[in-house]
C-alpha cells in the first residue's frame, strides 16, 4: 500500500511484535482471555504505537491527561495486573511466558518495571466516576495490586475458533481496502446486532465515501448485551441481503468493552486509524453505559485531539417516521414521538425473550430471525 494515499497508523509506524523466541524453561503465568486478546492486538499493531504493557510513566500520563508520556494521544490504559508474589517472581525472571486460558503460550513479556497504582485515581481519570455500578470501575477496583510494564514478543496464535473467522489484522484490512479500491473508509464500531437505523446510518455515511468497515467488538461484555456469535451472524445476514457488493466489509475486533464513554471513543478511533480507516462514526453516548456520560461527550472530546488523522463523523439518532415515510433524524423531521418507530434496548430484549419479532422498521426480518433462532442471544 503506497504511503501517500493511505492513512498513517497512529504514531506513524504499524507495530509488529510477531516473532520467534525460545521459551524453553521460562517462568509462565496464565492470563485471562481478554488480556490474551490485548496481547495479540499489541502484536498486530491494532494498538499502535504500544509495543507492550504500559510502564508507570505512560500509565500515569494516560490516566491524568489521556496521552502517553511523549504526548501522543492514548486514553485507555493497556496493563497487566498481578499479585505481589507473582510480581516479585516476574521481576526476578525478567522474561515471562504468557499463557492463555487454554494453556497455549501466546507471548513472551520482557519485564521492564513493576509498580503500584492508585485505583481511585485511575477510575476517576479513565471513567470520570468512582461509582461501583459502572462496569469499568468495578473491574478496575477488583484488579490485583501490581502492574507489570514491558514489551511483548508474540509467538503463537491461539487455537482457531469459529468466532475468530472474521478477525482481521491492520495489514489485512489495509490490503483489503486497496484491493476493493477504497480510499475513504468509514469505520462503524458496534456491540449490537444491526438495527435498520444503524444500517441507514452506515449507508448515509458511504453516500460520500467508498465503503464502510463494520467492526463489532468481540470479548467480555456486561450482562444483557448480545452474545458475540449473534452479533456476527446478524451482520453477515444483513450485509448479504441489504448491501451492494464491495461497499461493506465485516471484521471483528477482539477486545473487552470498557464502557468508558468519551475516553473509549478516542480509543476506538485510534484502533480504526490503525486498521486504515479514514473516518469513524461516533453516535450519541458512544461506548457509554447507564447515565454516566452526557450524550454528546463522546463527540465533544474529539476537540481535544485535533491531531488524530482519522476524522469522526457525528450523527444524530436515526429512526423511521411514519409521516415522513422515511428513515430520518430529529434535524430533518418535525413530527412527534408518536410517529416514530423507536424501541428501547430493554423493550427489545423483552420482545425477543417472549419470542416476538419487533417491527421491520426496527430490525430486518432476516436479522430478527437470527436472534430469535438462537437459544441464548444475551450475556447472562
Amino acid at each position: 500500500m503506497s504511503e501517500d494515499n493511505s492513512i498513517k497508523p497512529h504514531g506513524g509506524i504499524l507495530v509488529n511484535r510477531i516473532t520467534k523466541v525460545d521459551t524453553t524453561g521460562l517462568f509462565s503465568i496464565t492470563i485471562t482471555e481478554d488480556l490474551a486478546n490485548d496481547v495479540e492486538n499489541i502484536a498486530d499493531g491494532i494498538f499502535s504505537p504500544l509495543e507492550g504493557f504500559l510502564g508507570k510513566q505512560d500509565f500515569e500520563s494516560v490516566v491524568s491527561r489521556g496521552r502517553l508520556a511523549n504526548d501522543l494521544a492514548w486514553t485507555i490504559p493497556i496493563v497487566l495486573d498481578v499479585d505481589e508474589q507473582t510480581a516479585s517472581k516476574m521481576k526476578e525472571e525478567k522474561d515471562v511466558l504468557l499463557k492463555n486460558p487454554d494453556g497455549v503460550g501466546v507471548a513472551v513479556l520482557h519485564v521492564d518495571e513493576i509498580y503500584s497504582f492508585d485505583k481511585e485515581k485511575t477510575v476517576q481519570g479513565v471513567y470520570g466516576t468512582n461509582d461501583n455500578s459502572h462496569p469499568g470501575v468495578a473491574k478496575t477496583m477488583s484488579m490485583k495490586d501490581k502492574l507489570v510494564g514491558g514489551k511483548i514478543d508474540y509467538i503463537q496464535r491461539p487455537n482457531d475458533s469459529e468466532i475468530r473467522n472474521n478477525r482481521l489484522t491492520p495489514n489485512q484490512t489495509r490490503e483489503a481496502f486497496v484491493k476493493a479500491g477504497w480510499k475513504t473508509i468509514c469505520a462503524f464500531q458496534t456491540r449490537n446486532p444491526p438495527h435498520v437505523a444503524h444500517e441507514m446510518l452506515q449507508k448515509t455515511s458511504i453516500t460520500t465515501r467508498d465503503g464502510v468497515f463494520v467492526n463489532p467488538i468481540i470479548g467480555k461484555k456486561k450482562s444483557g448485551d448480545f452474545v458475540d456469535e449473534v452479533i456476527v451472524k446478524c451482520y453477515e445476514t444483513m450485509i448479504k441481503s441489504y448491501y451492494p457488493e464491495n461497499r461493506c466489509m465485516l471484521g471483528t475486533l477482539h477486545t473487552e468493552m470498557k464502557y468508558a464513554g468519551p475516553k473509549e471513543a478516542i480509543h476506538h478511533a485510534i484502533m480504526r486509524q490503525n486498521y486504515g480507516c479514514t473516518h469513524i462514526i461516533i453516535g450519541r453516548d458512544h461506548a457509554g453505559v447507564g447515565k454516566f456520560y452526557d450524550p454528546f461527550a463522546a463527540q465533544k472530546i474529539f476537540d481535544d485531539y485535533p491531531e488524530l488523522e482519522i476524522s469522526p463523523v457525528f450523527f444524530p439518532p436515526f429512526f423511521y417516521c411514519r409521516k415522513c415515510l422515511t428513515y430520518t433524524t430529529p434535524k430533518a423531521c418535525p413530527h412527534g414521538d408518536d410517529d416514530k418507530e423507536q424501541i428501547s434496548g430493554t423493550k427489545l430484549r423483552e420482545m425477543i425473550q417472549n419470542g416476538q419479532a419487533p417491527s421491520e422498521f426496527i430490525l430486518r426480518p432476516e436479522v430478527a430471525k437470527v436472534i430469535l433462532d438462537h437459544p441464548k442471544p444475551f450475556v447472562d
